[in-house]
């Protein structure tokens, strides 16, 4: 029974302690946490994790290792604030991932994303096509900030009065140089049709496109594999 007593005491003394260094250290919410805030946070937790169930380590301990790994990370943030050029070493920089309409292989694969994963993101900023983006840079949070082409922003078709169609769902039928078959079908289209899109568009093989994406009542949109672009220059 006295165990657990001291295992409860500590386990206050832990919560508290925790959350007072959140409040010193200025911590934003989960989902804005960078990288180097994430395992940071993880780190933490187990340290204290350890010290609770360790039988020889008291309310000394549990304050010793949070107030030692609270000033480290204090003075990471010092660090940063101080010297700009620090920031990109411990919290990252943003990764300009689609550019001019062009989707930046080269800054996907540093990042280790794929189309699916950079189709969600697009979805979440309610982007469900690919078409309709100018710029999308993915932050060091892991968020993606979207700034789409001129055509879809607002002032909106409602705003303007006009008629609204009918919204259609895009099919995404090229990935990587790869038919996705499942799509197309699922699309109504065939391959054959495919094929004769991509040649008409100027392209001998499917082996050139990068993406491929369908919308009913659109012309085929296809990405092809390009190097990342001096952005001075454009």
């Amino acid at each position: 029974m006295h165990s657990y007593l001291l295992m409860f005491v500590d386990t206050i003394f832990g919560f508290f302690a925790l959350f007072v260094l959140t409040k010193i250290l200025g911590k934003t919410q989960m989902s804005q946490l960078t990288a180097f805030d994430f395992i940071s946070a993880v780190i933490l937790g187990e340290l204290v994790g350890n010290a609770l169930f360790d039988k020889e380590a008291g309310i000394l301990e549990i304050a010793f290792v949070i107030i030692l790994w609270g000033g480290l990370l204090y003075g990471v943030e010092i660090t940063t604030q101080r010297f700009k050029r620090t920031r990109y070493l411990l919290e990252g920089k943003p990764s300009l991932v689609i550019h001019k309409g062009n989707i930046i292989r080269k800054e996907m694969k540093k990042n280790k994303i794929d189309i699916g994963e950079l189709q969600h993101l697009l979805r979440v900023k309610d982007v469900f096509s690919v078409q309709e983006v100018e710029y999308a840079i993915l932050e060091t949070n892991g968020q993606l900030s979207v700034l789409k082409k001129a055509d879809y922003q607002s002032p909106n078709k409602k705003d303007l009065n006009v008629y609204p169609t009918e919204p259609f769902l895009p099919f995404t039928v090229i990935s990587d140089g790869e038919i996705l078959m499942d799509n197309i079908i699922e699309a109504g289209l065939t391959e054959e049709w495919l094929h004769n899109e991509i040649k008409r568009q100027g392209y001998t093989s499917v082996k050139d496109i990068f993406y491929g994406e369908y919308v009913k009542g659109q012309k085929l949109f296809l990405q092809p594999f390009i190097e990342e672009k001096k952005r001075e220059s454009d």
